[in-house]
């Protein structure tokens, strides 16, 4: 799949980046319904042309997590490359009956291949040689919005959030500007000492991690429903009011008023159905 969609999705050079974004930002996003049945069908049959719609609708979006990673000081057009074959491989992967769309799904692969290719071209060179400089480093890329120089107001305000001095983000800034960082520590380096490739890199963005969240929780919300539906329309009330609201639950006085019990009687009714759910729920899992 990978060499057929390559041939179809020109992938942009430098000289053309700009008419690149213009073009892709022209490609047509695909409703949810469009973007289901493209996929079954390349799922099922295995055809290219529907995958192929699916990379287009979706290259806007590899620009736009590219452009994230400009500081870094490695070319645009390479990091949009890159990205767009992890959308690639996000597409073959897509399940379309999972319930997420390939957005929320291909965003995660397209991360992954550009943090490989910023791994395997950042030259090796320091630039923080204590851990508290690599501290500071790794706040101030994080905290810097843009490319531009800080102004003295922002030094101060960051100097007072991370509580170093003014000058040392002054001196961080000024060697973020003129070299490179080595991705990982050296040997020398103690355990607790900072680098890259603990930033790029976040287990919980793994799309199977992802998936695998979701799934769960939907079969929590899923498990909740079907174990209220054999409560009696008294307990599901007061489960409900006294539990499943984020705002407003009720006490056992007011619902003791409303059923016309005490509300040592709710207190029972309620303990009654909790562990009736529990029950129900466990049966489930």
């Amino acid at each position: 799949m990978t060499n057929a969609l390559t041939l179809t999705t020109p992938l942009p050079s430098a000289a053309s980046l700009d008419s690149y974004i213009q073009a892709v930002n022209r490609v047509p996003l695909l409703t949810q319904e469009e973007e289901t049945r493209l996929a079954r069908k390349y799922r099922d049959e295995g055809d290219l042309e529907a995958a192929r719609s699916l990379v287009l609708s979706h290259l806007r979006l590899v620009a736009a997590v590219a452009r994230g990673y400009l500081g870094y000081g490695l070319p645009q057009a390479d990091l949009i490359q890159e990205g767009n074959i992890g959308l690639m491989k996000a597409v073959k992967r897509f399940d379309p009956e999972r319930g997420v769309r390939l957005v929320s799904f291909a965003v995660h692969w397209i991360r992954a291949e550009i943090h490989e290719f910023i791994l395997k071209n950042w030259r090796v060179v320091k630039i923080a040689t204590t851990k508290a400089q690599r501290k500071l480093f790794f706040n101030l890329r994080s905290m810097k919005k843009g490319l531009s120089t800080l102004t003295p107001a922002e030094v101060e305000a960051m100097a007072t959030e991370l509580r170093v001095k003014p000058e040392e983000v002054v001196e961080m800034e000024t060697r973020l500007g003129g070299q490179d960082l080595a991705l990982e520590p050296s040997q020398d380096d103690d355990e607790d000492s900072f680098s890259p490739i603990a930033y790029l890199t976040n287990a919980d963005d793994e799309p199977g991690r992802i998936l695998e969240q979701e799934q769960t929780e939907q079969l929590r919300s899923q498990g909740l429903t079907n174990a209220l539906a054999k409560l009696d329309p008294r307990s599901r009330r007061i489960i409900e009011a006294r539990w499943l609201r984020e705002t407003d639950t009720s006490t056992l006085h007011e619902l003791a008023e409303e059923f016309g019990v005490s509300a040592e009687r709710i207190r029972q009714i309620e303990a009654q159905a909790m562990k009736k759910m529990r029950n129900a729920m466990a049966e489930a899992a």
